[in-house]
């Protein structure tokens, strides 16, 4: 019996990382497929380049843009892919809380696998976020579940979840130590792009806000009266909803905020570490932030949060997108002279390390 490991997006990428690396570390064969919803270049295939990666030994080009059709159209794909290769699998690996995740699931459990999920127990009880539906449907139908904190693993207790319960840490922070290295080799190059010696880095790109028409304008207020210049790698859903509302030229008029394409992951540590403070609706920013080789503010663009722990611990405030409350938390935030933690709340960097002792002693008695 072998691992298969599905993946489709940007940061199921960068957090499957450590686990791909630690499998070729061990020797380890395993089957590794791309469901092609970041079909983008620069969203997607970037990262499986950069963080040195094998090329999947099966992607898919996707047709369909909607959610429902489109983890139908995965399934069939994924369905026939598996077929396909006559290969006996045991344990599929899917990570975090996409349309891949489920319609990987799905497939896989319909298939006769067990299913193991990377970073389960996740709940922002927020039912306009499509990722809510997704982790908590994965979570339910998941044999192992990969729980980063004991946050996280009480949440699936008290839901009564069937599949076993394992705490790991998040494989984000074993990512973060195994790739920054490489920040050092272009960080002079991603600086010297920058307009502004000390700015503020922002993402904004959730579908619960950038589709809200009300949401993305309170959004663009915050952006012209920062109190601090602002570097804003822009999303193309972003960009696609900001041309749509005729917003556009305006963000691209304001002279104290600087809009980036996409950035590769490395270009993207490098902003994070180089950063006053981060604005964002991202979860996995919330994550990374709390590295030691990080260790930033961050001012959390969303209603609630899948990650009490980086509040918990002071790396992070929710300010909703309320211009009010979000300016005045930055301005605080820039004025405080905080002592953030040393150590992060999401784990040591051995995430991967003990996910998979757990996959390969159950693969070993498959």
């Amino acid at each position: 019996m072998s691992l298969l490991i599905v993946v489709g997006t940007r940061p199921e990428i960068i957090k499957m990382a450590p686990i791909i690396k630690e499998l070729e570390k061990r020797n380890v064969e395993f089957f590794f497929v791309h469901t092609g919803q970041h079909y983008d270049y620069e969203m997607s295939k970037i990262f499986i380049e950069e963080l040195g990666l094998p090329e999947p030994y099966v992607s898919f080009e996707l047709e369909n843009s909607s959610p429902g059709a489109q983890i139908g159209e995965m399934m069939m794909k994924l369905d026939r892919a598996l077929t396909n290769t006559k290969k006996g699998y045991g344990i599929l690996l899917v990570q975090g809380d996409t349309n891949s995740i489920v319609a990987a699931a799905l497939t896989g459990i319909k298939k006769g696998l067990k299913i193991g999920h990377v970073e389960a127990g996740l709940r922002s009880y927020d039912w306009r976020m499509p990722e809510e539906h997704n982790r908590r449907l994965v979570d339910h139908i998941s044999d192992h579940l990969f729980a980063p904190t004991e946050y996280a693993m009480r949440n699936l207790v008290e839901e009564h979840v069937h599949g076993k319960i394992h705490v790991t840490g998040n494989t984000v922070i074993d990512a973060v130590d195994i790739y920054f290295s490489k920040v050092a080799e272009i960080e002079p190059k991603v600086i010297k792009q920058l307009k502004f010696s000390e700015y503020g880095l922002v993402t904004f790109h959730r579908a619960e806000n950038v589709e809200d028409p009300v949401i993305l304008r309170n959004f663009i207020t915050i952006l012209e009266k920062s109190p601090i210049p602002l570097v804003y790698p822009l999303h193309p859903r972003t960009k696609k909803r900001l041309y749509e509302q005729g917003l556009l030229s305006l963000v691209e008029s304001l002279q104290h905020v600087q809009l980036l394409p996409p950035q590769g992951y490395f270009e993207f540590l490098a902003l994070m570490k180089n950063s006053k403070i981060i604005l964002t609706d991202s979860g996995g920013l919330q994550e990374e932030a709390t590295h030691p080789k990080i260790r930033k503010t961050v001012l959390i663009l969303r209603r609630s949060t899948e990650r009490p722990e980086a509040i918990k611990t002071g790396f992070a405030r929710i300010v909703d997108v309320n211009p009010i409350v979000a300016l005045t938390e930055l301005e605080k935030a820039l004025s405080e002279s905080l002592s953030l933690p040393t150590q992060s709340p999401f784990g040591n960097g051995k995430a991967s390390k003990r996910i998979l002792d757990i996959i390969l002693s159950e693969l070993e008695n498959m």
